[in-house]
């Protein structure tokens, strides 16, 4: 099949050259400032050794694609989707939050575009350089079963991938969150890994108290999501790990703060549930995103 690749970070880069070592065919859109000098090779670096395969990076996808990945920082979207100006039969969005999917809908329709989720530990190294730190988890509605099918079950039994599609979207977006939201905010407010929060009995009552206020927003929401199920993916995560948002933020890049928690602050508001702790975090982190360095 034919993929192009919006927004080539941590999560495009590893799903872009994932494809291409497994044989299909995947364009780059990549800003045109870097177009010029993008590397004409990708590496995966994995836990077990190194893949790699060509790259194709265009500045604007005008041709049509089987599959559009759309794995952009979420306050880039906007901007991102101004290079594309072909057709895609499938858009596959893999940013953080729920809001998004209204917005691509609005552009490219209800049912081309198939909510998904990724969970993994990734790194841009370097352009067309990335590292995958673990165990890649791939979700997707099920809706998208026909066409990316063959594809998760290539990226299972020969990369070590774990892919499922799901039949309820709300529940595939709200999984995700109510596990990265908790660990995002807390990683960022704390300073800490996950093991250096489950060791300090403070931050880990905070972290029981957020995934409480995330997961009753989801429920509300329609998702099917219990607290016990976010506990067992934190308690099987490394002590080691820590979210993107900590490391941007002592990067001094622009965080996903809004579009991660801003859902459960919301949802809350809408459905009458309390969400202080969520709030608190959020007020702590944007603190320390004031306060950092210049």
């Amino acid at each position: 099949m034919k993929h192009a690749i919006l927004g080539v970070g941590a999560i495009g880069g590893l799903l872009a050259t994932a494809m291409g070592y497994l044989g299909e065919d995947v364009t780059l859109v990549v800003r045109p400032a870097k177009l010029a000098n993008f590397p004409r090779q990708l590496t995966l670096d994995q836990p077990n050794g190194s893949i790699t395969t060509e790259a194709h990076p265009v500045s604007r996808l005008t041709g049509s694609v089987d599959v559009l990945w759309v794995a952009t920082k979420t306050y880039q979207l906007d901007a991102a989707l101004e290079s594309v100006a072909g057709e895609a039969g499938i858009v596959v969005q893999l940013l953080n939050g729920v809001d998004h999917v209204a917005v691509l809908r609005a552009r490219f329709g209800d049912r081309a575009v198939v909510p998904a989720t990724i969970a993994v530990e990734a790194d841009r190294l370097d352009d067309g350089h990335y590292a995958q730190r673990g165990l890649v988890r791939l979700s997707v509605v099920a809706s998208g079963q026909s066409v990316l099918g063959p594809l998760l079950n290539n990226l299972q039994e020969r990369l070590g991938f774990v892919c499922r599609f799901v039949e309820n979207e709300q529940t595939l977006l709200w999984t995700k969150l109510c596990f990265l939201a908790p660990f995002a905010l807390l990683t960022s407010a704390s300073g800490k890994d996950k093991g250096g929060i489950f060791a300090d009995p403070g931050w880990k009552a905070t972290m029981d108290t957020e995934i409480e206020e995330a997961v009753a927003v989801a429920k509300a929401s329609g998702a099917e999501v219990e607290t016990s199920m976010i506990h067992k993916i934190l308690d099987g995560s490394p002590d080691t790990m820590r979210s993107s948002m900590a490391k941007d933020l002592v990067a001094g890049r622009q965080l996903e703060l809004d579009a991660i928690a801003g859902p459960i602050v919301r949802g809350g508001e809408k459905f009458g549930i309390s969400v202080p702790t969520t709030r608190k975090l959020m007020a702590m982190i944007a603190a320390h995103e004031r306060t950092r360095p210049a």
